[in-house]
C-alpha cells in the first residue's frame, strides 16, 4: 500500500476543490480585478452554487468567458437516492469521470460522537425534540474518500470493490455540498457533523483528504471539532496527521483486542500491528476534554466475547479513549454473524467497569445498505429510485 502525499500537478476545469490564490490566478489570467476571485470563491464555497451562469455577482461577460474555455463549478451530482424507514438516505454520487461513490444523510446523526468531549458529543447527549425547533437542523454525513478501497476488511462490502482511485480534495469536499444543498442546510444554524467514514481508507488517499478539511474548515466553515477521520491504521499517515494544525478527531478501526484475530479481519494488521497502531495513536496531541475513538465491529464468536473486552482495557485503558462498539450489519453472502444482544451488553458493561466510556452506535440505514460497513456503490433498481435535481 502507498500513501498518497501529493496531489495531482493538472489542476483541473472544475472549478470546485481551488482555493482562493488559484482563483486569483485564474482571475489574472483574464485582465480581471483579485476582488473577482473573491466572489468566485464565495460563490463556489459559502453561497454553494452549482453552475457558473447562477453567479450573479459576475458580470455576464466574465461567466460567459470561462464557461468558453471549458470551466465550470464541478460539483458531483446525485444519481440515485434511497431513503430508509429511520430517515436515514443513502445517495449514489457521480463524479465527472462517470466513477461513482456512495454518501450518506443521517439526521440526528448515529450516536458515534458520543463520550468524544466535544460539543457534538454534548448535543447528542442532552438534547431532547423539546429543545429542537422546527428550522433547527442536527444530522451526520458520512463522506467517501475513495472509488472503492484496498484495505480489504473482511467484514466490509467496500472491500469486494478493490480500489479504482483516489478522489480529488474536490469530489470529497463537494459530496458535502451537495448534500448541504439537498437539505437546504445554513452552516453556522443547524449542527452538522462530518465523518469521513465512507468508501475508501481517507489515510491512503492523505494528501487529497487534508486539503479537503483545509478547504472545509476555511471556506466552507465546517468546524474541525465536528469532523472525525475514520482509519484503519496507516501509521505513515497518522504520524502527519500528529502534526496537523487543523485537523479532524480521530477514529480508529479497531475490531479486535490481538493481532491473531485483527489480522483474521483486517489484513492491513500484517504490515502495522496493534502495538505499533496504539503507539502512534498515542502521540497525536488531543484537545481539551478530546478522546480517540476506537471503532470496534462485534462479530459474533470471533471478538465479542469477555476474553476481548478484558483484552481490549489492557490494551487501551491507559489512554484517553472511548469505544464505539458496532454490531456488525449484515451484508450478503458474508461469513459473519451478529452479535447475541446480551454478549453486547456484557462487553460494553466490562468496558464501563473499567472507566473505558463505551457507547453502542446506533445503526442507520441497515434496510438500504447504508449503515457501517455496507456501501459497496449499488446500483440496483430496488430499493433505489431516480430522483430530480
Amino acid at each position: 500500500m502507498q500513501v498518497t502525499t501529493n496531489s495531482s500537478p493538472v489542476k483541473s476545469r472544475a472549478l470546485f476543490g481551488w482555493i482562493l490564490e488559484d482563483l486569483a490566478e485564474l482571475m489574472r489570467s483574464l485582465d480581471q480585478p483579485a476582488y473577482r476571485a473573491a466572489q468566485l470563491h464565495d460563490a463556489l464555497y459559502r453561497q454553494r452554487i452549482a453552475s457558473l451562469d447562477q453567479i450573479t455577482t459576475l458580470p455576464v461577460a466574465i461567466r460567459e468567458r470561462l464557461i468558453a474555455e471549458g470551466y465550470s463549478v464541478g460539483l458531483p451530482e446525485i444519481a440515485q437516492t434511497a431513503r430508509s424507514i429511520d430517515g436515514t438516505e443513502r445517495y449514489l454520487i457521480r463524479l465527472a469521470d462517470g466513477e461513482t461513490v456512495e454518501t450518506v444523510w443521517m439526521p440526528g446523526g448515529d450516536g458515534g460522537e458520543r463520550g468524544d468531549g466535544t460539543p457534538a458529543a454534548a448535543e447528542e447527549e442532552n438534547e431532547t425534540p423539546a429543545t429542537v425547533a422546527d428550522d433547527y437542523k442536527r444530522a451526520t454525513i458520512c463522506i467517501s474518500s475513495q472509488v472503492g478501497c484496498a484495505v480489504n476488511c473482511q467484514f466490509c462490502l467496500t472491500a469486494r470493490l478493490g480500489i479504482r482511485r483516489n478522489l480529488t480534495a474536490g469530489e470529497i469536499a463537494g459530496q458535502l455540498a451537495i448534500v448541504l444543498n439537498r437539505h437546504n442546510v445554513e452552516v453556522g444554524r443547524d449542527r452538522i457533523n462530518l465523518v469521513f467514514m465512507g468508501m475508501g481508507e481517507p489515510f491512503l488517499n492523505y494528501a487529497n483528504f487534508m486539503d479537503s478539511v483545509r478547504l472545509l474548515t476555511g471556506a466552507m466553515r465546517i468546524p474541525e471539532s465536528r469532523m472525525t477521520v475514520s482509519t484503519s491504521g496507516i501509521i505513515p499517515s497518522i504520524e502527519l496527521f500528529a502534526n496537523e494544525t487543523v485537523r479532524p478527531k480521530l477514529a480508529v478501526s479497531l475490531n479486535a483486542s490481538n493481532d491473531e484475530v485483527r489480522e483474521s479481519i483486517m489484513p492491513i494488521t500484517r504490515k502495522w500491528n496493534i502495538e505499533n497502531l496504539l503507539a502512534a495513536v498515542a502521540k497525536v496531541p488531543l484537545r481539551t476534554k478530546e478522546r480517540v475513538t476506537f471503532e470496534y465491529v462485534l462479530l459474533k464468536g470471533l471478538n465479542d466475547q469477555l476474553t476481548h473486552a478484558r483484552e481490549l482495557v489492557r490494551l487501551v485503558g491507559q489512554m484517553r479513549a472511548k469505544i464505539n462498539l458496532i454490531v456488525w450489519n449484515p451484508g450478503p453472502d458474508m461469513p459473519f454473524d451478529q452479535p447475541a444482544d446480551n454478549d453486547v451488553a456484557a462487553f460494553q458493561k466490562h468496558l464501563r467497569d473499567n472507566n473505558i466510556p463505551a457507547y453502542i452506535r446506533r445503526p442507520r440505514g441497515r434496510d438500504i445498505y447504508a449503515a457501517c460497513g455496507q456501501l459497496k456503490r449499488t446500483v440496483e433498481a430496488a430499493p433505489l429510485v431516480s430522483i430530480a435535481i
